[in-house]
């Protein structure tokens, strides 16, 4: 038996704001990557996130660990964006996070 060797679409996808989701569902590239850097296994992640296949957080992991800088560069790109929209949230909404602060 000759065992056939094919190439699979990367489970990655981005959505109409820009953000990478994983395996068709609403798991971000962000998450997966994040919970990988922390020292969770493909399978650990899994169990954490049941939407995701296996097969796909592996593809994942495999994906960021070729392509780290691109993929370091996007999360660096998220978390300013991030920040970009908490600074205008909490100019417009100064009252409602004094009484967040406070708690």
């Amino acid at each position: 038996m000759v065992i056939a060797i094919t190439i699979e679409p990367l489970p990655l996808a981005v959505n109409p704001d820009g953000v990478v989701q994983v395996g068709g569902t609403r798991v971000t590239l962000d998450t997966v990557v994040t919970a990988f850097n922390q020292g969770a296994t493909a399978e650990e992640i899994v169990f954490q996130y049941p939407s995701l296949q296996l097969a796909d957080v592996y593809a994942v992991i495999s994906y960021y660990l070729r392509h780290r800088q691109e993929v370091e560069e996007y999360l660096q790109q998220r978390q300013q964006r991030a920040s970009e929209t908490r600074k205008i949230n909490e100019a417009k909404f100064p009252s409602y996070l004094i009484g967040i602060q406070s708690r």
